[in-house]
């Protein structure tokens, strides 16, 4: 039988709460540390009231993924409307149907991430 290196000396990832096999000084593990910098640069890339708007629909849970965090159903701010939404930027909403980057497509990227 091989011997392993042991991982609970090192704690957990925060975010996955997979062991950590080296400690990390910001408590992620590689992959999770990937993701966050990914979602980071997006972030970066969207006007401050796009990423407020997605913030606020996540927080309401207005974002329900249907399939493998890769599509969403994500409810419109005065709710009378759910739109279909992809990880990647597509969303059926009319700014969507434009190919404009909307806040739909930020908060499904920013829950997949």
């Amino acid at each position: 039988m091989r011997a392993t290196k042991a991982t609970t000396e090192h704690g957990r990832c925060l975010k996955c709460r997979r062991p950590l096999r080296v400690p990390s000084p910001d408590g992620l593990g590689p992959k999770c540390r990937r993701k966050v910098r990914r979602a980071a640069r997006t972030e970066a890339a969207h006007p401050k009231w796009q990423i407020a708007k997605a913030t606020e629909a996540l927080e309401l849970g207005a974002v329900v993924p249907l399939r493998r965090n890769r599509v969403f159903l994500v409810v419109s701010d005065d709710g009378s409307s759910v739109y279909r939404t992809a990880a990647t930027g597509q969303c059926n909403c009319p700014a969507g149907l434009r190919s404009v980057r909307c806040y739909h497509a930020v908060a499904a990227h920013l829950l997949a991430a």
